[in-house]
């Protein structure tokens, strides 16, 4: 059987992708329609106002159209972190934060078009997970099997 990613990683982004060999479960982990939550750690440029938390939250304008409400928190740098090549451009008079950051959606480059549009560059974005599936312990590179017999995904 032919193996097919569910769901796509912009270049500059890290993290976990799904391959599956089903393709009704592919078409459920990507088509937007099914509204299945993502979660991706975010590095940005800057120290992460309240405010801006709070504009991620409810969703923010963009030229595309309005973004669903995420799921938005602040949070520690990940411990067991892999360095990344080539690596973030950090200033060193410009601090930067972390978030956990979850939509529903899946529009091209959503996730730094939203820190960009309330004054947070990304600077590094990894995804953590998908639905139930994470990224877990895994480093760059490996894989772990697993079956899965979904019927249905709910949102």
């Amino acid at each position: 059987p032919k193996c097919r990613a569910a769901g796509r990683l912009d270049y500059d982004s890290e993290g976990l992708l799904l391959l599956t060999d089903d393709g009704r479960l592919q078409q459920q982990i990507a088509n937007p329609k099914h509204k299945l939550w993502k979660t991706y750690w975010v590095q940005v440029e800057g120290a992460a106002p309240a405010a801006a938390i709070e504009q991620l939250k409810n969703g923010v304008k963009l030229n595309d159209g309005p973004t669903l409400p995420a799921r938005v928190a602040m949070m520690e740098a990940p411990v067991k972190l892999w360095s990344r090549q080539p690596p973030v451009r950090e200033r060193k008079n410009i601090p930067t934060s972390w978030l956990e950051l979850s939509i529903r959606e899946g529009r091209n480059r959503q996730i730094r078009r939203m820190t960009a549009h309330v004054g947070l560059p990304t600077l590094r974005l990894i995804r953590a997970r998908i639905g139930s599936w994470e990224l877990g312990e895994l480093s760059p590179g490996q894989s772990q099997a697993s079956s899965v017999h979904m019927p249905r995904i709910r949102p």
